[in-house]
């Protein structure tokens, strides 16, 4: 709880009004707001909605760590991604959390990736292959086929081709909603959500009936193995709710990160410079597919990384229901309210990292490590005890897709294209993708 002696009453929390061209601007946006009215304020999304936001280390500290017996992740996150996904892993509270994730958690380790790593591989190969043939491409869409084709087979066993491509048509059916009133009615569009739900289920249950007969080592095979303390195994509806939230989860950050990242170092060529002495000075085969040994190598990469996720994270905010009054910077937030701990603006807070706009990846190296001098102010996959379970995952993906194709690929961002971070809702995503040229390295 905050140390402030005087607690004002929640109606007092400042309220901001976001215009529509906050969302193209949000990290900058969020931060100033913090800058000028606090570590808390509530954001009038409409009049019968205004969240109150929590702004910086110590915000994401409080939410994350000291104080998160304060907050219900079902009550943040099942308003915003609806009945459609099911009670998982990202929206179950308290004991059952704990109880689920430990059955998942020996499958998320940073050993256990050396299992991951060549079926990552194989899909980078493969569908990086025709880059050059094309010639431009656009590194979201590409990024989104890789990191959806990695997570059905890594997640799910299901290799890459027609059934894994319908699989990621559903739930991009289902996680972007394509309306158009002069086409369709909201029934319709229900109608279609349902039909998409169903379709992806069956799907799915088709291949948990097949672990359930003849166990595998991937990750569902894993789940459908697994027992609680009491011998219990998942059912049918707790499994398809983890694997649609770890599918959606497992591909969604890595897409935005990977496609930022490649964009980046393209048009920072000096440190890209220092990325490719790096990858060239690694040990070992460099015709050969990646190994764990290098990636974890991979310093000057993994700097970039962070870098990519603090200017432009890939989920805005964290959303958290109040279940239990608390009060933090000099306010008092009741139970019922709904709260938000900005991601994007903790990470452009100038205070902490000097210089926010600035692509400075030696901002985390020594000696300057601005992400370690203060705890929790670069929270890309979260953080505290429910740290995003595919953090290792993620990471290890980004770094082996970023290193196949910048050993192979020289990319050139396509003239006149606007690049932006764009924040409809929790989730942000480039504005319009990211188109590059695409050339052989050293051709």
């Amino acid at each position: 709880m905050s140390a402030s002696v005087t607690t004002a009453p929640f109606e007092q929390i400042p309220t901001v009004r976001r215009n529509d061209d906050a969302m193209y601007d949000l990290p900058a946006w969020m931060a100033r707001m913090a800058q000028e009215h606090g570590p808390i304020f509530r954001v009038a999304v409409r009049p019968d909605f205004q969240p109150v936001y929590l702004v910086g280390p110590e915000a994401n500290r409080f939410v994350l760590h000291t104080g998160r017996e304060h907050f219900s992740h079902d009550r943040g996150w099942s308003p915003i991604i609806g009945p459609q996904f099911g009670h998982g892993i990202l929206n179950m509270d308290g004991e059952e959390h704990a109880r689920h994730r430990k059955m998942m958690n020996p499958a998320f380790t940073i050993a256990y990736m050396a299992r991951y790593l060549p079926i990552m591989n194989e899909v980078i190969a493969a569908r990086t292959a025709d880059w050059t043939a094309r010639g431009e491409v656009d590194l979201y869409e590409e990024t989104r086929r890789i990191t959806f084709d990695v997570a059905a087979a890594a997640l799910t066993g299901l290799a890459t081709g027609p059934e894994v491509d319908r699989l990621r048509e559903l739930f991009l059916t289902l996680l972007h909603l394509d309306f158009d009133p002069q086409r369709e009615t909201w029934e319709q569009v229900y109608g279609r959500l349902r039909a998409a739900r169903e379709e992806l289920h069956t799907l799915l249950l088709r291949h948990i009936t097949a672990r359930r007969a003849a166990p595998t080592d991937d990750l569902l095979g894993f789940m459908v193995a697994a027992r609680d303390e009491e011998g219990r195994p998942l059912s049918d509806e707790q499994l398809l709710a983890h694997v649609d939230i770890l599918l959606i989860a497992g591909h969604e950050t890595s897409t935005t990160m990977s496609a930022w990242l490649l964009y980046l170092l393209a048009v920072h060529p000096e440190y890209l410079a220092r990325v490719h002495a790096e990858l060239d000075g690694l040990p070992g085969d460099h015709t050969a597919p990646i190994t764990l040994e290098q990636v974890k190598a991979m310093r000057v990469l993994g700097n970039a990384m962070s870098e990519a996720g603090r200017l432009h994270p890939p989920v805005g905010s964290g959303p958290r229901g109040v279940v239990k009054e608390f009060t933090f910077g000099g306010y008092t937030v009741p139970a019922g309210a709904q709260v938000r701990y900005s991601i994007a603006g903790a990470h452009w807070l100038p205070d902490v990292f000097p210089d926010p706009e600035r692509f400075d990846p030696d901002r985390f190296a020594p000696p300057r490590e601005e992400d370690k001098r203060t705890p929790y102010a670069l929270i890309p996959f979260g953080g505290g005890p429910r740290i995003c379970i595919g953090v290792n995952f993620a990471q290890v993906e980004i770094k082996a897709l970023a290193a196949h194709v910048l050993r192979r690929y020289t990319l050139e961002p396509v003239a006149g294209q606007r690049i932006a971070q764009i924040y409809p809702g929790i989730v942000g995503a480039p504005l319009g993708g990211i188109r590059v040229r695409v050339a052989p390295r050293g051709a």
